[in-house]
């Protein structure tokens, strides 16, 4: 048996999209966070300075939450509602 079968089968949505949703609540948290926050500096720093290894490059968070905002078809300033945010990015199981 395939797992996505199994998946449907119980009603448990796919991990990508679960994996998704929790890296967008933790965006929507931390954007939610005054900018004196020490979470919040982090976006400051500047690593263009950092040699990366050879070979493809891994992505930045930074990256992955641009692309995962663009999957979702979502803007970074709709997570100062949090309760339309939460609707929004909630991933529901595929019966």
């Amino acid at each position: 048996m395939r797992n996505e079968y199994i998946r449907k089968k119980i009603g448990v949505a796919p991990i990508e999209d679960k994996l998704r949703e929790s890296r967008l609540r933790w965006f929507g948290h931390l954007n939610r966070r005054p900018i004196e926050a020490p979470v919040r500096k982090i976006e400051l720093l500047d690593f263009a300075h950092v040699q990366r290894e050879r070979g493809r490059q891994k992505k930045t968070w930074q990256e992955t939450i641009k692309s995962d905002l663009s999957y979702l078809d979502l803007d970074k300033n709709m997570v100062t509602d949090r309760a339309q945010w939460k609707q929004r990015i909630h991933v529901y199981a595929r019966l």
